[in-house]
């Protein structure tokens, strides 16, 4: 019987895990390390997951801001961001406000659903060589 409640609580716990948006940000990853444009600085601001109160406000005290989009890149002195969604996923209130400030300050701004949508994007802004057709 136990195992019985092991296992079924190890494939649900594998189906929670399924990150859709993830994998469309490590296909994004892969398309950058390959294709990327001579140049091109990228990162993660990787604030995003739970934390404990201590941490949240160390990191806070340090910077660390809701709403940071998923990716921030640059390139021949402009500075692009992109938040990356999947399937009908909608950005957060947070999200939204930062990408607004982010435009406002003259930052590219783009939420992208799929990774069909962020390689155009990224194609757009010059940012990748070569097409996916």
């Amino acid at each position: 019987m136990w195992l019985a409640h092991v296992t079924a609580h190890k494939c649900s716990c594998m189906r929670r895990r399924q990150r859709p948006e993830q994998q469309i940000h490590r296909a994004v990853i892969a398309h950058l390390r390959v294709r990327g444009a001579p140049g091109v600085v990228f990162l993660h601001p990787a604030n995003g997951g739970a934390r404990s109160a201590i941490e949240g406000a160390i990191f806070k005290s340090l910077g660390v801001v809701s709403g940071a989009p998923d990716l921030l890149l640059w390139h021949g002195g402009q500075s692009f961001a992109m938040e990356l969604k999947a399937g009908h996923g909608r950005p957060t209130d947070a999200q939204v406000d930062m990408l607004d400030s982010l435009g406002k300050a003259g930052v590219a701004t783009a939420v992208c659903h799929g990774l069909d949508r962020a390689l155009a994007a990224m194609e757009g802004w010059g940012l990748l060589k070569g097409h996916v057709s």
